[in-house]
């Protein structure tokens, strides 16, 4: 970095240098940047040029400055509000989703088999280690946390930045249940062994750089996740009707 900083203006280079590691995804929407005074000593730089490369970011909409601090801006939080909005309670929210995901998560997975880097391995294995110790755990919710991040990885992995902004703002519509309701898939009877031999084929799949394998054990993933969904939202409609049937008396006579 101090190189570049002989031959260009300072703000800039550091502005360039944030710039790259939030389209790489090493700096994260909604992450709070260090204070100034640690930030400006890590890259070694005076706090003027600090500040003045922040207010050319956030001039451009990629940080945003509060009283709290400096923070990567949501970008695409405005998007998918409204989204949100659009698909909460939709018939067709889900079998949308999810063939749309079928299409990202096979060839990311592929890519990733592909494209993946000694950290990025690193990285999967300490996720499947995470899901393995949480599958151990009575209550799902830690698992269910582990699997959104298994998959943020391997995009991650695929070293595709569109894919990897994209899908982590999708996954924070996944979080809120827009398209299903995670929390009943992982309490249904069988499911959760199954899910994390999906994650753990999908993983080492990627890991043993073996794209074909990679591929298909991702979209084989979102299509048993599909067709749980699917027998999820049927059995609850039967029991809704049951329950209809056995309160039909308060409508008569």
């Amino acid at each position: 970095m101090i190189q570049a900083l002989r031959t260009q203006k300072i703000a800039d280079v550091i502005a360039l240098h944030i710039e790259t590691l939030i389209l790489e995804g090493a700096l994260r929407p909604g992450e709070k940047l260090a204070p100034e005074r640690d930030l400006a000593s890590k890259l070694d730089v005076s706090r003027p040029s600090l500040r003045e490369a922040i207010e050319i970011l956030a001039e451009r909409g990629l940080l945003t400055t509060k009283r709290t601090g400096t923070f990567i801006t949501e970008f695409l939080g405005p998007m998918m509000q409204p989204l949100a909005s659009l698909y909460r309670g939709n018939d067709n929210a889900a079998a949308d989703y999810f063939e749309f995901r079928k299409w990202v998560e096979a060839q990311a997975a592929r890519s990733a088999a592909i494209r993946a880097t000694e950290v990025d391995k690193a990285a999967i294995r300490a996720c499947l280690s995470e899901m393995r110790k949480a599958h151990k755990i009575s209550d799902p919710t830690q698992e269910a946390q582990a699997d959104v991040k298994l998959h943020i990885t391997v995009y991650e992995a695929a070293h595709n930045a569109i894919v990897l902004h994209v899908m982590r703002a999708l996954s924070e519509l996944l979080r809120n249940n827009i398209f299903f309701n995670r929390e009943n898939l992982y309490r249904r009877s069988g499911v959760r062994e199954k899910l994390l031999q999906q994650h753990i084929a999908i993983g080492e799949a990627v890991i043993s750089g073996n794209p074909d394998r990679a591929e298909k054990a991702a979209a084989d993933h979102i299509l048993f996740v599909f067709g749980t969904v699917e027998d999820i939202q049927r059995d609850s409609k039967r029991l809704k009707t049951s329950l209809m049937r056995v309160g039909r008396s308060d409508f008569l006579a």
